[in-house]
């Protein structure tokens, strides 16, 4: 079936060839192949897939093999497998889901026609891996589920006699009713699945093998019942759990899910024990367990739980945040941490050491580095990022952390997305260094320390211009701190890395004042309030009394300090005076102002 659409073409259209050899063959009209060798290269596709990680560039690889068989049709079993893995590398994408589930569907209806004969059908039969039809119903199944096409997926499943999938498929449309009906009659032996009948069809003989199989076939029965009448569900499991002998993984872990869930914990973990021992490399029941040893507070065996967790799958951001936290705990409780986890790839592990405390923290933060690899968008973990890197002295990892929470909070949360006790902290990191340092030049570098002092300033300093500033304007507490921070870098002697002058000191105070006392219009009414706006417009203008005269030597600020700080006090007090001339602050506005008008 024609694919094309006006945005995302069927085959690669090719505008020009540049290979001298072939310069007769036109690259959109390639000649046909034989059928064998369009086998030899569907076996090449497919060996791209058994030999490469599953990602998009591996489709990428696929597709001009297929392309190559498409394009010429020759034989109808070969013909049909390029289709099929046309529709299943289609699949993965959204824009071209829809008509891989139609090409599929057309598979399916092409096979009982009579278009070809059965020799040709049976002609590479064992030179391509295709599909049985009832195969390839169950994937169209399957695709019409993923999609969320149930009622069509039901049919097929109801139609192949796959029972497990109909109940699942009525769960999702909420007939539970007919879902129970079905599970008993699975139990009763008025039903059974297509596996049991093909297992029982290859021998008439009662085996040990056999009985193995119908005894997890009964329990995976009774859990899917417990799954689905929920005031009986424990009762169904533990009959589940006793008919298999104790061998059922997914009944200990429904049992362990369900002590979990009612916070049972000193139930739940012997069930989930054993799901792990049943089946070790599942991560769910590992993350349940180290959960429930963190709500009895065993840190130690929580923390070997969700070092099973990131040893099976070591992009589990959560696991990686459960790991931080279990060390802090440790750290509370004096324990020792034990091995970096994350030693392979974030260098070698901290040197051993008698202070606990430390090690434990270290531990953490480079277990939240690790996590935060694979969720980088999870806010929380970043919070706890921020508060580990300030514990463990790591500065500059904390300064890009606060950077990435205000890009993710800052449009629900505005200024609260700025934790402005870090910033205080960064910023003190950078102005109390020593200011001692020889001035340097394009060809005179220092090795800094990045946590603290000249080395820490340029993150700060992004943090501040790139990331807070244009997004928060409201802030007073903010606008401070980047005034201090740039009167430190104003004062100091290297003149190349990102110097700051006095009018852009000026300016961020300036920025302070019109976000807070300009522009609250409770320092009319509210006393309190202005007699603290009466106290912050005093030490502004202390401010423009020493730092004018070094702006107005830069030469850049070409205005006068003296009438800025005028207007200043000349404005407030015209706000004020309605409310507040009797009072004595007021009356202390009034002779600065007189004291401005001297100077």
């Amino acid at each position: 079936m024609q694919l094309n659409d006006d945005t995302l073409l069927e085959q690669t259209e090719y505008t020009s060839s540049t290979d001298h050899s072939f310069t007769g063959v036109d690259p959109a009209n390639q000649p046909a192949l034989r059928p064998l060798d369009q086998c030899i290269l569907l076996g090449m596709c497919l060996n791209v897939r058994n030999t490469s990680p599953l990602h998009g560039l591996t489709s990428e690889q696929m597709m001009p093999y297929i392309s190559r068989v498409v394009s010429h049709p020759r034989n109808w079993s070969v013909h049909t497998m390029a289709l099929l893995l046309r529709a299943r590398l289609e699949s993965t994408r959204t824009r071209t889901v829809e008509r891989s589930t139609l090409q599929l569907q057309a598979l399916v209806d092409q096979m009982p026609t009579a278009d070809s004969t059965l020799s040709e059908r049976l002609l590479y039969v064992h030179s391509i891996p295709l599909p049985s039809k009832w195969a390839m119903e169950k994937e169209l199944a399957d695709r019409f589920l993923s999609i969320g096409v149930v009622k069509s997926a039901l049919e097929i499943f109801e139609r192949l006699e796959m029972w497990e999938e109909v109940v699942k498929c009525y769960q999702s449309i909420e007939r539970r009713d007919r879902a129970l009906e079905i599970v008993h009659d699975l139990l009763a032996g008025r039903k059974a699945e297509v596996d049991v009948v093909v297992a029982r069809g290859k021998t008439a003989e009662a085996s040990p093998g056999r009985i193995r199989m119908d005894a997890a076939r009964e329990a995976k029965l009774w859990c899917l019942l417990g799954d689905l009448d929920s005031p009986s569900s424990l009762e169904h499991y533990n009959r589940a759990w006793q008919v298999s002998n104790s061998t059922s993984a997914r009944a200990a872990r429904a049992l362990g899910g369900y002590y979990f869930a009612r916070g049972d914990y000193t139930q739940a973990i012997p069930h989930l024990k054993s799901a792990t021992a049943l089946q070790p490399l599942l991560t769910r029941p590992w993350f349940l367990m180290g959960c429930a040893y963190v709500r009895e507070e065993a840190w130690v065996e929580a923390r070997d739980a969700f070092a099973r967790c990131v040893g099976i799958d070591q992009e589990d951001g959560e696991s990686w945040n459960n790991i931080a936290s279990v060390y802090l705990h440790m750290d509370e409780k004096g324990l020792a941490g034990g091995d970096d986890l994350t030693t392979s790839e974030d260098g070698p592990a901290p040197e051993a050491t008698t202070d606990h405390k430390f090690t434990n923290k270290l531990l953490a933060f480079r277990a939240l580095k690790q996590g935060l690899r694979y969720s980088y968008e999870n806010w929380r973990m970043w919070q706890n990022y921020i508060i580990v890197s300030i514990e463990v002295g790591e500065l500059s990892e904390a300064c890009r952390a606060l950077g990435r929470l205000v890009e993710l909070r800052v449009e629900k949360d505005r200024v609260a997305s700025v934790d402005i006790e870090v910033l205080e902290r960064l910023v003190d990191a950078v102005t109390r260094a020593p200011s001692d340092e020889e001035p340097t030049d394009n060809h005179s570098e220092r090795v800094r320390n990045p946590n603290e002092g000249h080395g820490l300033f340029p993150r700060v300093y992004d943090l501040f211009n790139r990331v807070i500033l244009p997004r928060i304007s409201k802030s007073p507490r903010i606008y401070r701190a980047w005034a201090r921070l740039l009167a430190r870098r104003a004062r100091s002697r290297d003149v190349v890395h990102l110097k700051a002058t006095w009018s852009d000191v000026l300016a961020a105070h300036m920025d302070a004042y019109r976000a807070g006392v300009g522009s609250d219009p409770g320092v009319e009414t509210d006393i309190e309030k202005f007699k603290e706006a009466v106290t912050e417009i005093t030490e502004l203008v202390d401010v423009l009394r020493n730092l004018g005269p070094r702006a107005q030597e830069e030469e850049i600020n070409k205005g006068s300090w003296q009438f800025q700080a005028r207007s200043l006090v000349r404005t407030f007090t015209g706000r004020t005076r309605a409310g507040f001339a009797d009072e004595p602050e007021w009356e202390n506005l009034k002779k600065l102002l007189d004291d401005l008008k001297g100077e």
